[in-house]
């Protein structure tokens, strides 16, 4: 039987040096890509292989354990991760090629003819909608891929596709990351969704008039006031009352049918005076200059894809058609050398007693082949490819081309979850989390931007959650804050780290077809990401000691 390992966050006897050694792989991997420009993939695997360096050598984790945790990891990244990343191009190239994309670009500039509108509309909007119903870099990819076609240049189609897509994640995928905090908390759902509800409305409010500030600048954003207020506000109310009043699971998907609708309706009556126009330069695809010759079939035709896959991404993520599907074949796999022989420590897991023994990481790799978001991806993108006109051996050599283009990106994805489970399971994201932690009456603050890092390092709201959930709620009680609200904190902040996260980054450069210029989308958007984190913290920091309504409401 192999003996259970303890993490010990301060292998040192140093904290300060612990820390920055537990820091060195990210240092790397964000290095290479933004300074020295390293491709993606090999900073992916410089990082990696520095965090296996840290967990053998810092933190004495047995070398069969790094290497179990390192196959878990890639593997998870590839599936379901990559596995999306992949269908969502598949389906992308099928309508690229049947010049589909072209009809919807020209259509929604008769919808929404500026710029800056279809920012919001798409990016921010629709995404959500995206957010909600899959997550995993579903919306990034899909409205990243849309602006690309309406004359946007790619690090903008990037760029601005991350930083729209922030106030929906703590909601995301039919509210998965606050039912993992609940479970890792033992703290009610519903108070937990009604603080986080009571935390991102301000800032779903709020991102619309960031988006386009980022785009067009003040001048740009305040011509176009009506619409960004319009859709924050219409997303923002339904995101506190769905969130307070019904729970986690429907909150993106009402918020952004409801964003979307208003701004279709104001749209009906309101228009810019003058419309923005893109910086024209040779990276981007020319717009037609008479786009109000689609013909209602062509419009049909070209949304078809959409709808399709619209409505399986939904179906796929409702919990009892995946009950049904898993009980097909979900086969799991209990990871050998790894799976109940890592345990967390104090404070990190809280003090063991005869009640409550000290539990040790679980390591189970689940295959639900059949109920896999990127599954049903592919189903939609095969009933679309025959409804466009496809023949299999068509489809089937698109996708083999598919496979050829996302080639490097799935490595990276592989590389980077690698890097982040190394980095779970040896404990040196825990020795980055107490460094945060030793903040005093400053925590309220530097536990929001716990959640920030967590989402950086891992990609996920969810990871991030279940990783420093019950890390928020020991320390916020032993610094006398509501433990409801640091566990909420952490997910609200969080979300504004999935802009940073290099496996978002890498999905938004494979979709627009910019793969290799990643260090260009991360500087884009470094500055909002840090900038709208700090503002979540400043606000979690005033909940604390001076809003009372926090924990007047959320019992």
């Amino acid at each position: 039987m192999e003996q259970i390992w303890s993490q010990n966050y301060d292998p040192l006897n140093n904290a300060v040096l612990s820390t920055i050694l537990a820091a060195l792989p990210i240092i790397v991997l964000l290095g290479s890509i933004a300074v020295f420009h390293i491709r993606i993939h090999l900073a992916a695997v410089f990082g990696l292989t520095v965090a296996i360096g840290v967990a053998l050598f810092v933190y004495q984790m047995p070398v069969q354990t790094v290497a179990a945790t390192t196959l878990y990891g890639s593997a998870y990244g590839l599936f379901p991760i990559g596995w999306i990343v992949l269908n969502l191009i598949f389906l992308y190239q099928l309508t690229v090629n049947k010049g589909l994309f072209t009809l919807i670009r020209m259509h929604l500039s008769t919808i929404a003819p500026d710029p800056r509108i279809q920012v919001i509309l798409i990016a921010f909007a629709f995404g959500a909608f995206f957010e909600g119903a899959a997550g995993f870099g579903t919306p990034v990819a899909i409205t990243a891929a849309i602006l690309i076609q309406l004359g946007f240049r790619p690090l903008a189609a990037c760029g601005l596709s991350l930083i729209a897509n922030t106030a929906p994640v703590a909601f995301g995928a039919l509210g998965t990351p606050i039912i993992a905090l609940a479970a890792v908390t033992d703290i009610d759902i519903l108070k937990l969704s009604a603080m986080v509800g009571r935390q991102l409305p301000l800032f779903s409010f709020i991102v619309p008039f960031w988006v386009i500030w980022a785009m067009a600048g003040f001048r740009g954003m305040i011509s176009v006031w009506p619409a960004a207020l319009t859709a924050g506000l219409s997303f923002a109310v339904t995101q506190f009352l769905v969130s307070n009043y019904h729970g986690p699971w429907l909150v993106d998907i009402f918020a952004s049918i409801a964003s979307i609708v208003s701004i279709i309706v104001l749209l009906k009556f309101w228009q810019p005076k003058t419309i923005w126009e893109l910086p024209k330069a040779d990276d981007v695809i020319p717009i037609a200059a008479d786009p109000v010759s689609v013909s209602t079939k062509d419009m049909v035709r070209a949304w078809t894809p959409w709808v399709i896959l619209t409505i399986f991404i939904f179906a796929w993520g409702v919990p009892t058609v995946k009950k049904s599907l898993n009980s097909i074949s979900a086969p799991e796999y209990q990871v050998s050398y790894l799976h109940n022989l890592v345990k967390r420590s104090p404070p990190i897991a809280p003090v063991p007693s005869i009640d409550k023994p000290a539990k040790t990481e679980e390591a189970v790799f689940k295959l639900n082949w059949i109920s896999a978001t990127g599954s049903g991806i592919l189903v939609a993108s095969l009933i679309a490819g025959f409804a466009i006109g496809y023949s299999i051996r068509e489809m089937l050599k698109i996708y083999l081309q598919t496979l050829w283009r996302v080639r490097f990106s799935l490595i990276t994805i592989a590389a980077m979850l690698g890097l982040g489970y190394v980095t779970k399971y040896s404990g040196a994201d825990a020795t980055l989390g107490l460094a945060l932690a030793k903040t005093g009456v400053l925590y309220p603050f530097f536990g929001t931007m716990l959640g920030w890092l967590g989402v950086a390092l891992t990609g996920s709201d969810t990871a991030s959650n279940v990783l420093f959930g019950s890390l928020q709620t020991i320390t916020a009680k032993q610094t006398d804050v509501s433990p409801i609200l640091m566990a909420a904190a952490n997910s609200s902040g969080g979300v504004m780290g999935k802009m940073v996260d290099a496996q978002s980054i890498v999905v938004a450069s494979t979709a627009t077809n910019w793969y290799g210029h990643e260090g260009q989308i991360l500087r884009y958007v470094f500055f909002h990401s840090i900038a709208l984190a700090a503002l979540v913290g400043l606000f979690v920091f005033l909940q604390a000691y001076v809003i009372p309504f926090s924990d007047m409401v959320v019992k």
